[in-house]
């Protein structure tokens, strides 16, 4: 079968490449996936690159675990292992591999089916693709670290990006009053999916307009803590999803000890796949309430260009990969 293939880590367009190699060996309880689809996360860029360092503590030391990258797959069942209850041959899929070896990039996959889920009827494979891995972490982000509720003021920051446009349209199923915060040209953008008010970064200072919300969420760029902590109300609460290594930083560190010397709560998410919350998700997406926002679409060759414009940080929804 064709698939991406990495041996060392480095620039996408200097370690990644198209080859052939051995079809996946099916074991108990696996369902063999032909993969139609695959969507790029920016855990993707980091574990190709090596960067940072630490991200090689489960990537791989001196150098790639697993040689076949990607996560998020859409595709279809072509045989099923002993053991398997749930799916047969012919049932679409979706789902995350990234705790069952990865290989999303490929076009054959062995899965356990305890991360498989059916496919919604009323999504491509390249937007069921998007949804596993952005999706699982903005749901997980704003109800079981923010505590979402009905009527809550909620600030999305980073609302154009992967993570953001689904945690925008999750938070409105939730029955929140969403703001995004993103740059000018993708105002429209955000408003379309949901966003009451959109914040544009270049113009206006979210932590300085005087405005407060009940649960910030960062999927993007840096600010400093006590930026965030100042737009929360007095009982609000911060969840660092993504964005710079010091917004990291600073989430993973001192947001600990804030949180212990006021009322305002300052969160990292330690998001995973989870397959009753793809199947929560499952449900959204087949009602409309929430639809994956997919910037570009590559051919698995031309996966290499995939990441390098992922990896740029500018991408509007999902970057995903079709396999012919």
């Amino acid at each position: 079968m064709k698939a991406i293939v990495y041996t060392k880590y480095g620039p996408p367009d200097v370690v990644l490449r198209l080859q052939e190699v051995q079809p996946p060996v099916l074991n108990e309880g696996e369902a063999l996936v032909r993969i139609h689809a695959a969507g790029l996360n920016y855990v993707d860029t980091h574990l190709v690159s090596g960067e940072p360092v630490i991200a090689r503590l489960w990537s791989g030391l001196s150098g790639p675990r697993h040689p076949i990258p990607g996560a998020d797959i859409a595709g279809r069942v072509e045989a099923v292992g002993g053991g398997v209850t749930q799916f047969q041959k012919g049932d679409e899929v979706f789902g995350d591999l990234a705790e069952c070896g990865w290989g999303g990039l490929a076009e054959y996959a062995a899965v356990p089916e305890k991360y498989l889920a059916p496919k919604p009827a009323n999504l491509s494979f390249e937007q069921a693709a998007a949804v596993p891995q952005a999706g699982v972490t903005a749901l997980q982000a704003l109800r079981d670290y923010g505590n979402i509720r009905t009527g809550m003021k909620v600030l999305i920051v980073g609302a154009s990006g992967g993570v953001g446009t689904f945690a925008v349209q999750i938070a409105k199923s939730f029955g929140a009053e969403v703001t995004g915060v993103c740059r000018t040209c993708n105002l429209e953008l955000v408003r379309s999916i949901g966003a009451v008010r959109v914040v544009d970064y270049t113009r206006e200072d979210f932590a300085a307009n005087g405005r407060r919300y009940d649960l910030i969420l960062a999927t993007a760029g840096y600010r400093s803590i006590f930026d965030y902590r100042r737009a929360l109300s007095p009982q609000g609460t911060y969840v660092m999803i993504g964005g710079s290594t010091a917004q990291k930083m600073h989430g993973f560190l001192l947001g600990p000890w804030i949180s212990l010397l006021g009322s305002r709560k300052m969160r990292s998410v330690g998001s995973g796949p989870d397959i009753e919350d793809l199947e929560f998700l499952k449900q959204l997406l087949e009602t409309g309430k929430v639809k994956p926002v997919i910037d570009r679409s590559y051919e698995i060759r031309d996966t290499a260009e995939a990441f390098r414009y992922l990896g740029e940080g500018h991408a509007r929804g999902k970057v995903v990969i079709a396999v012919p």
